[in-house]
């Protein structure tokens, strides 16, 4: 992913529509240090190239402090291990992720029907970059002991505070089980990632729109669908 310092460059393309411009997609695998990058920073940075683009088991101690020109002990004071620096990776990143998408949805503050339509668009900029490489929580959890739940408990952490924010813009936009639809598109941008990450088809995206729109259609219409009966209608409603 991008470092934080990239991520709010706004892209050329007219403001106002579903696709106006927004923050440009992450980039994973970057690791561009900077003169005064502390030694915590490098590696993360390192961590994220390397995790990213050849698996957390494939990647060893020796190539992180490598890339990031440190010594071991360096690691290992900072992080504790290297699955301390994993889990340091995944929060940082995550937190990167989610600036970015959210700053990308509500970008120009438009409706919140507007800002939901955005979102398999925002998420196909970042399939098409050549530096996609899928989720790193789908990828951590997926490569990591199945009883162990900390990768897990990090991934979950990160799902909830992106489905809350599309719970309350499914909230705002008059759905009539804002929670449900929520999961639903949550599950729509997982399948989306994982199609994209194993053929590097950033069209998969398009798919993913067209299913969402129809379940915003039909959370949205529902909702239209099912006035509260006027007290002359209920009146004239028959006797059970």
């Amino acid at each position: 992913m991008r470092n934080s310092r990239d991520m709010m460059t706004i892209d050329s393309t007219a403001a106002g529509g579903e696709n106006a411009g927004h923050p440009a997609a992450p980039e994973q695998g970057s690791s561009r240090h900077g003169v005064g990058d502390s030694a915590r920073q490098r590696l993360l940075d390192a961590g994220v190239h390397l995790f990213c683009q050849y698996g957390i088991n494939a990647t060893g101690v020796d190539a992180i402090v490598a890339e990031a020109g440190t010594a071991k002990t360096t690691l290992y004071k900072i992080f504790g291990s290297k699955e301390g620096l994993i889990e340091a990776v995944l929060e940082s990143e995550g937190s990167r992720w989610r600036d970015w998408f959210i700053a990308a949805l509500d970008h120009g503050h438009p409706a919140p029907r507007t800002r939901l339509n955005r979102i398999f668009p925002v998420i196909k900029t970042w399939f098409a970059d050549e530096r996609f490489y899928g989720c790193p929580f789908i990828n951590a959890v997926g490569e990591h002991d199945k009883h162990d739940d900390r990768m897990r408990t990090i991934a979950i952490r990160h799902k909830k505070i992106v489905l809350n924010h599309i719970e309350k813009l499914a909230a705002q936009a008059g759905a009539r089980n804002a929670a449900g639809l929520a999961h639903q598109i949550g599950l729509l941008i997982d399948g989306a990632i994982i199609a994209a990450m194993v053929t590097r088809d950033s069209t998969v995206a398009d798919a993913a729109q067209d299913a969402a729109r129809m379940l915003l259609d039909t959370h949205t219409h529902s909702a239209k669908r099912r006035p509260k009966p006027s007290s002359a209608t209920a009146s004239r409603l028959p006797a059970h």
